[in-house]
């Protein structure tokens, strides 16, 4: 099974992070997150991401094909559609009875057949799943943004997966893992999901960006261009049920997930947490299992 080189390092990276390595980061980083009380959505409409560097995705990947189980198909990307983007959409025959979804945002920095084959438990149990590739990724077009103008991306595969005929918009939900967790957050305070289940997400810009920082491609003077890239600074904006799942053997819920709960719940958002067994690539098979679980109380 293939796994990005981008998944792998940040399993690492996020066990080894401590206050020391934040320290060193070539930015400051504030102990506690600024608190945004505009909604991520508004917020989005008035702010333009400054990219210091233009180019493709750090994680370099080959042109992706079609896993065995997907119909290849592709996307407006963008907010303005310009760009045509592949995904992957698991086979159906559209009916009367519709049918639930699952937009599925991969971790790393690039697509690959192994990140389809950890979704299969989904289709087994009824869902339409699309897994969209972003902005950069695999030779494709568009300027990696680190999260920002990736967040359009998961929006417009969004829009695209609830008008395929034969879906339930009733029962239309987002999950994703690691960096694709990251975004299943920043796309549900933009516009209502069913429900969400983000699995090992980072939830703080600064915190990534201070291990990868060489991959920074914004301008960090510009405090607002972390702000709009980390969760925490916007917990009130969640639309939908919230379910933050993560591994045993990775680095644990901290204290910047445990304040955009905290946030988020102050809203009236209902967002909870779970562990289960596993490092932060081992966890997706059984993230995606509970994810089915919580998914389905909303049929």
């Amino acid at each position: 099974m293939l796994i990005t080189r981008r998944i792998v390092l940040a399993g690492i990276a996020a066990g080894a992070l401590s206050r020391n390595a934040l320290a060193a980061a070539p930015f400051p980083t504030p102990d506690i997150p600024p608190l945004e009380k505009r909604d991520y959505a508004q917020a989005r409409h008035h702010f333009v991401t400054h990219l210091l560097k233009k180019g493709p995705s750090p994680e370099i990947s080959a042109p992706l094909g079609t896993p065995p189980g997907a119909k290849r198909v592709t996307y407006p990307g963008g907010p303005d559609g310009s760009i045509q983007l592949i995904a992957w959409l698991s086979h159906y025959e559209p009916s009367k009875k519709l049918k639930p979804a699952v937009l599925f945002l991969h971790g790393g920095n690039a697509t690959g057949d192994g990140h389809w084959e950890l979704l299969k438990a989904y289709w087994e149990a009824g869902f339409v799943v699309l897994l969209p590739s972003f902005r950069g990724e695999n030779g494709q077009a568009g300027n990696y943004s680190g999260f920002y103008d990736e967040t359009a991306d998961a929006l417009a595969a969004a829009a695209y997966l609830e008008n395929l005929p034969g879906i339930d918009r009733n029962r239309f939900f987002i999950a994703g893992h690691s960096n694709g967790g990251t975004l299943t957050l920043l796309a549900s305070m933009t516009r209502k999901f069913r429900a969400a289940a983000p699995i090992s997400a980072g939830v703080s810009a600064w915190r990534y960006f201070g291990r990868y920082a060489d991959e920074m491609p914004f301008d960090p003077a510009n405090p607002m261009e972390f702000v709009m890239r980390s969760s925490v600074c916007f917990g009130a904006s969640i639309k939908c049920p919230t379910y933050l799942l993560r591994g045993t053997e990775e680095r644990p819920f901290d204290k910047d997930h445990e304040l955009l709960m905290e946030r988020a719940g102050s809203a009236g958002v209902s967002i909870e947490k779970k562990l289960l067994p596993g490092t932060h690539n081992g966890v997706v098979s059984g993230a995606v299992a509970e994810s089915i679980r919580f998914f389905n109380q909303f049929s």
